[in-house]
């Protein structure tokens, strides 16, 4: 089925012959001239070679040609992410198209709204990986570049196209036609894929079964108290982090088998509702003291980093006798830029730089160099701090196995389409044999088990 595989295992051969014959000529030219023959040979074999009909170096600039476009290690990963979470889109039109034909409305809207964000993702992590590629890659593939493309753009238009035949209530025979063209198209992607991935050489090693697991998902519930009680408003409020992945299967280092992984979190929901989060940290309605109303704030991804906006009010007031006297008072606007680090422990840290400040007067004084502006940066940092950690829980995300044997390589923010943040987390899990085979037996059993929940408390 790897046809890059085979075709290099062949090329080797032609290597392996072309050598020996060349080596087999030059000894019997030797001996020729030993016995007077001069250059006996030499007009059968010319200046380029032996009469074989074979340009070494044409072969062998081929061959290094081919193994350019090989994946590394990460490629892997992101590749076998890729296909997982193609498959999970092929499977929801499947559910969706079942939904159709049996006329349920309610499951229609449900799955169809299901199928809408995993092919977006999906779509999503195909374009990812195909900007990751580099030069050299992009060049010898860009014929199947070309293709998967077009064929995602395709995607796109029949997804829509399903869509609409669902808004306008259509009926489930034309819905359920729908669904069928969006199939076709959806396998002529998968096809596509697979290509790539063959060109590219991956899963050709282990007898071309690469050993790859998919991390379910996982959704953690994180509450965020009031520190500020407000006279309306819920007491708490919470956010959904849903954290889900891939782990393969490495080669051997020092006698260690290596798992590698990539997890990935989506912070829509927090996006969704950062304005709510960072007005429960920051507004305050001190009589005399400080008051502070979070007018808007926007979550957004920079990667590596993120950034967040925040537009406020500010009053400072003061009691002489009994009674408030306003000091200060101005609206102003800060932005603050995050950087995932990574401590010695492994766990997540935030890096916080606060960027452009609008802001006038006294205000923008203390936005800038003064208390208000640290404190606004402090409790961003928190508030996302909060749902990294939560991202980031090895003992919900991977196997017990796995645990204590986790070293993480890279932490990032990204954006993972339409603007949608998300943290990317890879790294390597290292265990001995014995301990191997059981983490094998917890991913299978983990992978077959599907999506979980779990949820935590931001601390007060």
């Amino acid at each position: 089925m790897f046809r890059t595989g085979s075709f290099i295992s062949g090329l080797k051969t032609i290597f392996v012959i072309a050598a020996l014959g060349n080596s087999c000529t030059m000894v019997a030219q030797r001996g020729a001239a030993s016995v007077g023959g001069g250059t006996a040979g030499g007009g059968a074999m010319g200046r380029s070679g032996p009469a074989t009909g074979l340009d070494l170096k044409d072969d062998l600039k081929t061959f290094h040609d081919t193994l350019a476009l090989q994946a590394n290690s990460q490629q892997i990963i992101e590749y076998k992410l890729m296909i997982k979470d193609t498959e999970s889109a092929a499977e929801l039109r499947a559910f969706l198209e079942q939904a159709a034909k049996e006329n349920n409305a309610s499951a229609v809207a449900d799955r169809d709204k299901a199928l809408e964000q995993a092919l977006e993702k999906a779509r999503t992590e195909n374009t990812a990986f195909l900007q990751k590629l580099s030069d050299r890659q992009k060049s010898g593939l860009k014929d199947t570049i070309k293709k998967l493309v077009k064929t995602d753009s395709d995607l796109a238009q029949e997804a829509k196209a399903l869509d609409l035949a669902i808004d306008t209530k259509t009926g489930g025979s034309l819905i359920a036609n729908s669904a069928q063209n969006l199939q076709r198209t959806l396998t002529s992607f998968q096809n596509q894929q697979v290509d790539l991935g063959e060109e590219m050489s991956i899963g050709a090693g282990d007898g071309g079964q690469e050993v790859s697991f998919k991390i379910p998902p996982v959704k953690n519930e994180v509450k965020f108290a009031v520190l500020y009680p407000a006279s309306v408003g819920p007491s708490d409020l919470s956010v959904a982090i849903t954290t889900s992945g891939v782990i393969s299967k490495g080669a051997l280092q020092s006698g260690e088998n290596i798992f590698r992984f990539e997890l990935t979190a989506d912070l829509s929901d927090l996006q969704q509702h950062i304005s709510e989060v960072l007005g429960s940290q920051l507004d305050k309605g001190e009589r005399c003291g400080e008051q502070v109303v979070i007018q808007s704030a926007n979550l957004t991804p920079s990667a590596p980093a993120s950034v967040v906006l925040v537009q406020m009010h500010y009053e400072r007031w003061a009691c002489f006798g009994g009674a408030p006297n306003e000091m200060v008072e101005g609206n102003g606007a800060i932005e603050v830029k995050l950087l995932l680090g990574i401590a010695e422990d492994g766990s997540l840290h935030l890096v916080p730089t606060i960027g452009r400040v609008d802001a006038q007067g006294l205000v923008g004084d203390l936005l800038r160099s003064g208390t208000l502006g640290e404190v606004v940066r402090d409790r961003i940092t928190e508030s996302l701090l909060t749902s990294v950690q939560s991202a980031s829980n090895y003992k919900a995300l991977l196997p017990s196995a796995a645990q204590g044997n986790v070293t993480l390589r890279r932490a990032q923010f990204l954006e993972t389409g339409a603007g949608r943040l998300s943290i990317v987390l890879n790294g390597d899990i290292q265990v001995s044999s014995d301990k191997a085979a059981i983490l094998t037996s917890e991913l299978k059993a983990s992978e077959a088990k599907g999506p979980s929940s779990t949820a935590e408390s931001a601390p007060r």
